[in-house]
């Protein structure tokens, strides 16, 4: 599935960049899916905890092909595009956000049901391991597919590989749901997750400070223009793209790798700020550089620090939720980190057309910074947080 997705990511970005030509509509995309995908998290967060978490699965999948293979079709329609522009992608991308309001809180609740308690910070950094991966080589199709092939041949790929996904998903066991300890009215219920985030000072820290540092550092969605207007790259930007793209993900992986065998839990806290800082501070150089090696090396080295905060904020997340809950305490995960990528490359738009597109990332990766240090002063309990003493 998220080998289909990013090699849908990067095929929208192309498609619309060669639609329009703009910094701003790229941005658009992030904001057509996180508009459903936050609308929906308080709903789908509370589905997660009362219907077997499988059966979602099942059923966003099937509603995330069909959106897939929408834009396989729509982008037949060649005359229908140059009249229309970019809107029926956005349409369609905003459909995406549906199934993945829905995705996003029950992966995270049902991976707790399918390992044990002690194992949940390996599983996670695993599980990530396996996402970046697909995450490398999907941009990297993505941009080799369109360059040798088309966007044809490019979203029938992706959309072949989320109907693969969905078969495979059949064959994983599926599992009861935690028994709920109270009866709550509807209302109550709904709110939960977010009642027991805002009173955890280090779950509330930690979700705040990804949501701020992402939705300023989010320089993926500017690629497109850094290839073609700062790099240069000219009739290789296609293929520069997806290797821009698939930068941060390598980056990833290798830190993953490092992880699992000396996972970050033991002062987990110090090493989330440190990854964070490292991460804004590779956006900046990112900024600066005009070099497509020096670029790709900067991009890479953010994706190893965010490897180290990805797996320290899910571990977080699998060891402080209880059970019967983890589905809605997901959902506001989601809200403060999955939004925030599609947000943050709407702010990234924005801010490119108002500074400048080098201007504008240099903006972001200072934020970073200065949001980092801000948390640090006024969280002490993620300041000091170890969660090798809550395993």
């Amino acid at each position: 599935m998220t080998l289909g997705v990013q090699i849908q990511g990067v095929v929208v970005g192309i498609q619309v960049y060669k639609l329009t030509h703009s910094a701003f509509q790229l941005g658009l995309i992030g904001l057509a899916e996180a508009i459903p995908f936050i609308g929906l998290s308080f709903f789908s967060g509370y589905v997660a905890d009362i219907i077997r978490r499988k059966k979602i699965i099942l059923a966003s999948t099937t509603f995330l092909l069909l959106a897939s293979w929408s834009l396989f079709f729509v982008s037949h329609n060649v005359a229908l595009l140059h009249e229309l522009g970019a809107w029926p992608i956005f349409g369609i991308i905003f459909c995406t956000g549906i199934a993945r309001g829905f995705l996003g809180p029950v992966f995270p609740a049902f991976l707790s049901q399918l390992v044990p308690r002690k194992l949940y910070p390996n599983a996670t950094t695993w599980q990530s391991n396996l996402w970046q991966t697909a995450a490398v080589l999907g941009p990297a199709m993505g941009g080799m597919l369109i360059g040798w092939e088309s966007v044809i041949v490019a979203y029938g790929t992706c959309s072949s590989l989320i109907t693969l996904s969905f078969f495979l998903m059949m064959l994983v066991t599926n599992h009861p749901l935690p028994p709920i300890e109270k009866k709550e009215s509807l209302v109550k219920s709904l709110t939960a997750g977010f009642r027991f985030v805002f009173s955890n000072q280090v779950m509330l820290a930690a979700f705040s400070l990804d949501l701020f540092a992402v939705l300023f550092g989010g320089a993926v969605a500017m690629i497109p223009v850094f290839a073609n207007e700062v790099l240069h790259a000219g009739k290789d930007a296609d293929s520069i793209i997806g290797w821009l793209r698939a930068a941060p993900a390598i980056g990833a992986i290798v830190s993953g790798f490092l992880l699992a065998r000396f996972p970050p839990t033991k002062h987990a806290g110090r090493n989330l700020f440190i990854a964070v800082i490292g991460f804004g501070c590779c956006i900046i150089g990112f900024a600066l550089s005009d070099i497509f090696l020096l670029s790709f090396i900067f991009l890479l080295i953010s994706g190893a620090f965010d490897q180290v905060s990805v797996v320290v904020r899910q571990s977080i997340l699998q060891l402080l939720a209880p059970d019967n809950m983890r589905g809605r305490i997901a959902a506001v995960n989601g809200i403060f980190i999955g939004s925030s990528n599609e947000i943050g490359e709407f702010e990234s738009g924005v801010t490119a057309k108002m500074m400048g597109n080098i201007p504008s990332v240099i903006f972001g990766g200072c934020m970073t910074i200065a949001i980092v240090i801000a948390v640090m002063f006024s969280a002490p309990k993620l300041r000091n947080l170890d969660l090798a003493k809550i395993t």
